[in-house]
């Protein structure tokens, strides 16, 4: 914290952001402030970088570069930061419109794939015996096929996939994260760690070289 009687910028960086490729990067985008409404409207619009080609798509704007271009432009303003110390950018290409074709593709790919790896598994298990037996301990008799059980068995199957992954198409039954929610979020916090990591060690080597 820094102290003094000129005016102060509270701040608070958002975690993650996504730009379009060629956007300037500004402060309003990066972060959340809090300040005398006199300096709000030049420090939201406050250019912090211009993302170059031969930069990638991945950029990281920490609080030093943000203090460095406040300062420049309000030598006197005190500055309060919450939260993490950086922020990190993506750049994003424009996007193509997505192709039904190549989507119907992947829908019937992972649709075959998932049967066969269920089909593989009850093989593996004799579940087709299991009930049989089943029926027969139920019913007294021995049959082939034990429809009675097996057809509700297979809309068991598809019903606990929908529980399980707290999904029907794009609506979701409770605000509890699924498995694969927490997967995912876990594995992009991993990304983002890995990401932040490599972008200090680019600044620590320009440094080292200027």
């Amino acid at each position: 914290m820094v102290t003094g009687s000129g005016p102060t910028l509270y701040i608070r960086l958002r975690k993650r952001l996504t730009i379009r490729r060629g956007d300037p990067v500004v402060l309003g985008q990066v972060a959340q402030m809090l300040v005398d409404t006199e300096y709000e409207p030049a420090l939201q619009m406050l250019l912090l970088h211009h993302p170059q080609v031969q930069e990638g798509n991945m950029l990281l704007v920490d609080m030093m570069l943000i203090v460095s271009k406040v300062k420049k432009r309000y030598p006197f303003m005190q500055i309060e930061h919450f939260g993490e110390p950086h922020c990190l950018i993506e750049i994003m290409d424009k996007r193509k419109r997505t192709s039904l074709v190549w989507v119907a593709f992947v829908w019937l790919l992972l649709f075959i794939g998932s049967g066969l790896a269920i089909m593989n598994f009850h093989a593996d298990v004799s579940m087709s015996v299991v009930h049989q037996h089943i029926y027969k301990l139920i019913t007294g008799e021995w049959v082939q096929y034990p429809l009675l059980l097996q057809i509700p068995y297979s809309f068991g199957i598809g019903l606990g996939m929908i529980i399980f992954f707290n999904h029907l198409f794009k609506k979701k039954f409770s605000e509890e994260p699924s498995p694969l929610e927490l997967e995912m979020f876990m594995y992009q916090e991993n990304v983002n760690y890995y990401v932040i990591t490599e972008e200090y060690c680019k600044i620590q080597e320009t440094e080292d070289t200027q």
